[in-house]
């Protein structure tokens, strides 16, 4: 299959309908590849688009653009059009060394609508609160929901430990799926550690040992701090970041 390499104006680029996957690619291996593509294919569906692209097709297209060996593909859906687009990730080990420092924003998360959880082309509200702490010592905003409940990051999901456990909001909380919590979640199951998922209030952010994001260019990142409220510990979320390592990011 040929990518189409011309773009025709649409719903997407008038109105936000259409949606993308951002997705790691290692040593030219796109991570979590097949997890990416069913959430892509499942959305394109919700508004009638047909993405024809299989997992083997787009891992021929991305050999093609020659993408970093630490990159980014990015692959755009809408009416009219896909487009595959790569970049260098940015991200290096002295983010992880630092870690996050969070803060919430005004702006809250809506719950009741279903592009919420969706990665949809209507992101504007995540762009503009990004740019808004850009400069600052701060790397992700926080979205809580019209019910004053923690949702989600900008673009990342957040995962609190208490007494070895992690603590995740519940997606009705409004928050996208992503495809790093997904993960976490599947991997928790399977081995045997606790991860619950459910309504967290930012008064009760202070009751947590740990706290770290996830998403799909950061992995795990460790979080030292949510608005005034310092992390010190990171033994449950340096564990959870060794198993990524071994799990899911190629070495050869």
């Amino acid at each position: 299959m040929e990518k189409k390499e011309t773009f025709t104006v649409d719903e997407g680029y008038f109105f936000g309908l259409g949606f993308f996957e951002t997705i790691a690619v290692k040593k030219g291996r796109p991570l979590l590849l097949d997890w990416h593509l069913e959430r892509l294919v499942d959305s394109c569906r919700f508004l009638g688009i047909t993405f024809p692209y299989s997992a083997s097709a787009v891992e021929k297209l991305l050999a093609e653009k020659n993408c970093p060996e630490n990159g980014v593909l990015k692959i755009v859906a809408s009416e009219e059009n896909i487009l595959f687009l790569t970049r260098e990730n940015h991200y290096g080990p002295a983010d992880y060394e630092k870690g996050f420092h969070l803060a919430y924003t005004k702006v809250r998360r809506n719950e009741t609508s279903p592009l919420t959880y969706r990665k949809s082309l209507n992101y504007g509200d995540c762009i503009l609160e990004k740019r808004a702490v850009r400069g600052s010592d701060i790397q992700e905003p926080v979205f809580l929901n019209t019910r004053g409940e923690i949702a989600e990051g900008a673009t990342s999901n957040l995962f609190f430990v208490k007494d070895g456990t992690l603590h995740t909001p519940e997606i009705s909380s409004g928050l996208l799926p992503g495809i790093l919590r997904r993960w976490v979640l599947e991997t928790g199951k399977k081995e045997g550690l606790p991860v619950v998922e459910r309504r967290i209030r930012p008064e009760e952010v202070k009751t947590f040992e740990e706290c770290f994001v996830t998403n799909s260019l950061l992995g795990i990142m460790p979080v030292s701090a949510l608005e005034d409220v310092k992390f010190q510990s990171r033994n449950i979320t340096e564990g959870w970041m060794e198993r990524y390592e071994k799990a899911v990011v190629p070495h050869s």
